[in-house]
């Protein structure tokens, strides 16, 4: 499912248009981007999380040049959905 088709989606069912129901993706999208870059985690119960994990130093190798590089500390935005929604993909039927 593409962005459009997300849009197209809730459009339907709740009888807003798609107009507004972009803006408020865009808006959802933004929201989400901009407290992750700030550090900040989002818990929607029943839904999941959206959180930043720690990645550790760790020394790579370029293997085109043979060298060693090192890849200091960082986060990576990550979602970790709820035990609810897990467990309605799961007995879904696919």
């Amino acid at each position: 499912m593409t962005k459009a088709d997300l849009i197209a989606a809730v459009a339907d069912q709740t009888g807003i248009e798609k107009a507004h129901v972009s803006e408020t993706v865009e808006a959802f999208f933004t929201v989400v981007k901009d407290s992750l870059a700030k550090g900040e985690n989002i818990y929607v119960r029943g839904f999941g999380s959206f959180v930043n994990k720690k990645r550790a130093k760790k020394v790579a190798r370029n293997i085109s040049k043979n060298t060693a590089i090192v890849i200091d500390e960082h986060y990576v935005p990550s979602f970790k959905p709820a035990k609810v929604f897990v467990e309605q993909v799961k007995g879904s039927d696919k």
